[in-house]
């Protein structure tokens, strides 16, 4: 489980060269190497299939080394396909793995007193698919170990290198583990290659060449098995959670072994493939100041893709969107689009899905070479009955009714997504038209607003669109007319408190920093004491269920003083999207509004961005003099923003991001950024601050 920040630029340019400089020089000879039943008679070479470079890389670095007979040691190594994540049925349910286990088996290997007071040992987790797929190549490799000809075989991961003296290391190690074969039985497991859990690895019957682990080692970089030891593990299936946690549990009936230091090293020249599982519980703990890896798609096509789909579903433009293509969608009412209208959209949007083209058109796109198709199966008639006409070398045909990425990807030159095809958004949503309001349309603006710095995602609009906030229309009625509802009476949503933070906040978020009023809660702000991770504590909550649209609103008078930001808000992971009111305690007579947005159906690892689409609008008054009302309407097709009951802002799809999607949490929290563009520095002076909340309730139908 390598959770290390990855290298800077140069230190992974000066790794690379000076691995190279090594692998032009011998390594010795590794005399635990070789034929017989007390050495270690195989390598088994873990690599996949669509990453042959690493495999030669490998064999590069094992090319340093001879065996005991003298032979070199690439001349012993098996390759074994490794299984692939972004396969789905590969990593489909099976009785090798269970992918659901308890924060508590984190704990048993790396005891974090904050994680298990944020979330409590029986806390479930589920396995990225990435952990998954790296779970079963194991498990395959132990049957192949169970099964094979050699008593003792080194199980190798192929982005690893061999550190100076690693042939001192291993000859020394594996002498001292074959002396131990009388009380212990033969050395069925032990590691060349590990990862100590920051110093929480217990050790015993330690002595100058290894020790035996009892818990607290990460990595299955390099480690020898048994022919024995490997039919152990297989008895003892499924594996549940991370493999390499779940050998934790093994140590024992195995005698695991380890060398005093490892020999063995993950290589630093590039970004582990892996998603953790973990990660988002430890930023969420403050334990690492990072949260899941951002994703943002690379090496997007050269050119413009045109799609055609079935059915009333987004599916296609979702998939489209997480392959990193900026997607526009039509609904077939447009009017039909010129081909000069083609070009001036493919200046802003790399796809666009469903397009409603006339003839002249259709015969200007299919002669330029710069333009990929794809079409699902079913679609005729209303869509074109040309579609035979589209050349095939740059044509794309999917399975309308069991689509899958790997037609798409291989026309567009992209790697195909961990995540399965997207089924899509439900009809109606219509998140990826383009509804921004038409500006030769003369409107009134309520309030004045102020754009920022937005990030360079697919999902939001580009630079070159120049998009700036829109004076909004007039609204009378702020209800959310035309949705369906049981009940026009707002309700209030049951509120828990949260002990945790996030990456960019200074403090911790605690039980003392929650305060329960008549008709609320008040959040404090205040100096950590010593010997705590952040300088700060604070408190927030959030509602124990996650709504879809709906409007929520609560009374709010936020905290003053610099480096203070008092938020209220709707939030999810997995994928991340956001819809936020923040109130800058160095600036309280303004509001920043801001919307996160990225791709995906339930589950998707997909949150790219940490500033998404933000502007500051002007209230008029100052937010911490005394309570206001400020309310959030999430609507399909819509986000608005209101005060006091007057509207101050309003996004719509594609203006500048599509509207989000999917279920969340409404929440609320007093925090410190790191950032002091965002709110300023801290002015301990002025501590303990509060903000406080009355009256938080919601008008939705929509719950999830």
């Amino acid at each position: 489980m390598n959770l290390q920040e990855t290298s800077g630029g140069l230190r992974r340019l000066a790794f690379r060269a000076t691995r190279l400089i090594a692998c032009s020089l011998p390594g010795g000879r590794i005399s635990a190497f070789g034929p017989g039943d007390d050495k270690i008679g195989s390598i088994l070479a873990i690599n996949l299939d669509r990453q042959p470079s690493r495999w030669q890389r490998l064999l590069r670095e094992l090319g340093r080394f001879r065996i005991a007979t003298g032979e070199r040691l690439p001349t012993i190594v098996q390759r074994m396909s490794a299984v692939d994540a972004r396969d789905g049925r590969a990593v489909a349910a099976t009785a090798d793995v269970d992918v659901m286990y308890r924060l508590g088996d984190q704990l048993f290997v790396q005891p974090d007193a904050r994680l298990a007071e944020c979330f409590g040992a029986e806390h479930p987790i589920r396995m990225t698919r990435q952990e998954v797929a790296v779970a079963r190549s194991h498990v395959e490799a132990w049957k192949a170990v169970a099964a094979g000809p050699h008593r003792h075989v080194l199980v190798l991961e192929d982005d690893v290198w061999f550190r100076r003296r690693a042939a001192r290391a291993i000859n020394s190690g594996w002498r001292a583990a074959l002396r131990r074969r009388g009380s212990a039985g033969e050395p069925h497991l032990l590691y060349l290659s590990f990862k100590d859990a920051d110093g929480a690895a217990t050790r015993t019957e330690a002595c100058a060449a290894l020790f035996r682990p009892v818990r607290g080692l990460w990595f299955l970089s390099g480690y020898v098995l048994s022919r024995d030891g490997a039919a152990m593990l297989l008895r003892a299936m499924p594996v549940v959670g991370p493999v390499d946690l779940w050998m934790n549990y093994r140590f024992r009936e195995l005698g695991a072994l380890a060398l005093t230091r490892p020999a063995i090293l993950q290589r630093e020249d590039g970004p582990s493939d892996n998603a953790y599982s973990i990660l988002p519980f430890l930023a969420r703990a403050g334990t690492v100041d990072a949260g899941a890896p951002p994703v943002r798609p690379e090496g997007l096509p050269n050119g413009f893709t045109i799609a055609w789909s079935v059915g009333e579903g987004d599916g296609l433009a979702m998939a489209l969107s997480m392959l990193g293509l900026r997607t526009r969608a039509f609904s077939g009412s447009e009017p039909k689009l010129s081909a000069l209208q083609i070009v001036a959209i493919g200046d802003v949007f790399d796809a666009i899905v469903n397009p409603p083209l006339d003839l002249a058109a259709v015969r200007a796109i299919i002669d330029r070479l710069d333009v990929q198709f794809v079409v699902e199966t079913g679609v005729n008639g209303l869509h074109g009955p040309w579609v035979e006409r589209l050349p095939v070398a740059r044509t794309a045909v999917i399975d309308g009714a069991n689509p899958r990425w790997e037609p798409v990807c291989r026309l567009l030159g992209l790697d195909q997504p961990a995540e399965d095809f997207p089924a899509g958004a439900p009809a109606g949503t219509e998140m990826f038209y383009d509804g921004r309001p038409d500006p030769s349309q003369p409107s009134e603006a309520t309030v004045a607003v102020k754009a920022m710095p937005m990030d360079n995602s697919p999902w939001v609009l580009p630079l070159n669109a120049a998009w700036r906030p829109r004076p909004i229309e007039k609204r009378e009625d702020l209800s959310m007319s035309g949705s369906a509802r049981t009940s026009t009476k707002p309700c209030s949503p049951k509120l828990v408190t949260l002990v945790e933070t996030f990456p960019g906040n200074l403090a911790d978020f605690t039980r003392e920093g929650v305060i329960e009023l008549p008709e609320g809660k008040r959040l404090v702000l205040s100096v950590a004491a010593a010997g705590d991770v952040r300088p700060f504590r604070s408190g927030a909550f959030a509602s124990a269920r996650r709504f879809g649209h709906g409007r929520f609103e609560a009374e709010i008078r936020a905290a003053a003083g610099p480096g203070l930001v008092t938020g209220f808000f709707l939030h999810r992971d997995a994928p991340r999207q956001e819809i936020d009111i923040e109130l800058m305690g160095n600036d309280p007579w303004r509001m920043l509004v801001n919307v996160y947005f990225n791709p995906g159906n339930e589950g998707a690892a997909i949150g790219y961005g940490y500033r998404g689409s933000p502007c500051r609008v002007d209230l008029g008054f100052d937010a911490s003099a005394d309570f206001h009302v400020y309310a959030i309407e999430w609507s399909p097709d819509r986000i608005s923003w209101s005060v006091d009951g007057v509207t101050v802002h309003e996004r719509r799809s594609w203006d500048p991001t599509p509207v989000p999607h999917l279920p969340m949490r409404l929440h609320a929290n007093l925090w410190a950024p790191r950032s002091v563009e965002l709110a300023g520095r801290v002015d301990q002076r002025v501590l303990p601050a509060s903000a406080d909340f009355c009256r938080m309730t919601y008008l939705t139908d929509e719950e999830a």
